[in-house]
């Protein structure tokens, strides 16, 4: 049994740590970070790219036992620990981490990419494909009257993403990064999609193995 309340308390604790402030000045590599599932296990999938041109310098990945089922609110408790492995294993430790799921556009204002980045003291982003809460206005996200996100669209006839500050990042950064990273015709950032391909490969690999 999951005690939700207990993470509940341990995710208000965090959310006071968060800072949302540019801790970085001058971004030379940034990574974006996909999970993908294999029966009971999590695949989490790094890629390590230039942050301007965009080449891969490195990508590695770890496979991790899922502790929790998918709840909605609580996803670093479910693919966090494989995040973690799969970043201390890094040769080139990225300036940003682009994380799949949200930052503080969360209902404790601490989703998957704040507590990601509290836990390696580093600045990231969060990138969901759903609106979690709040109402968008003029392409900001509000949640209690703060404003706590962006949604961008990347393409033509494209569904939007939601773009979330997670840790050591401010707002507007947050945004500027990600549409720095955009790459035709692709609707996620750059590291994001070449995780979310390397997490795939990463899934066939392990399948294979006897």
């Amino acid at each position: 049994m999951v005690d939700l309340d207990k993470l509940k308390e341990e995710q208000l604790k965090l959310a006071k740590k968060v800072i949302l402030s540019d801790s970085v000045k001058n971004i030379k590599t940034i990574a974006g970070a996909d999970q993908t599932y294999i029966g009971g296990k999590v695949i989490s999938a790094i890629v390590v790219c230039d942050y301007k041109s965009l080449d891969v310098i490195e990508e590695k990945h770890a496979v991790v036992d899922a502790k929790i089922p998918y709840i909605s609110g609580f996803l670093f408790y479910r693919e966090g620990p494989a995040v973690i492995e799969a970043f201390n294993i890094l040769e080139h430790k990225p300036d940003v981490l682009i994380v799949k799921g949200n930052g503080i556009l969360h209902p404790r204002r601490i989703g998957m990419a704040s507590q990601v980045g509290i836990l390696l003291d580093m600045a990231t982003i969060g990138i969901a494909k759903n609106l979690m809460l709040g109402h968008v206005r003029e392409k900001t996200i509000y949640a209690e009257k703060e404003a706590r996100g962006y949604e961008l669209i990347t393409r033509e006839h494209a569904k939007p993403i939601y773009i979330s500050p997670g840790n050591k990042i401010s707002l507007k950064k947050s945004l500027e990064v990600i549409k720095n990273c955009m790459k035709f015709p692709h609707k996620l950032p750059e590291p994001l999609h070449l995780a979310h391909k390397y997490a795939n490969d990463a899934r066939e690999e392990v399948m294979k193995k006897p």
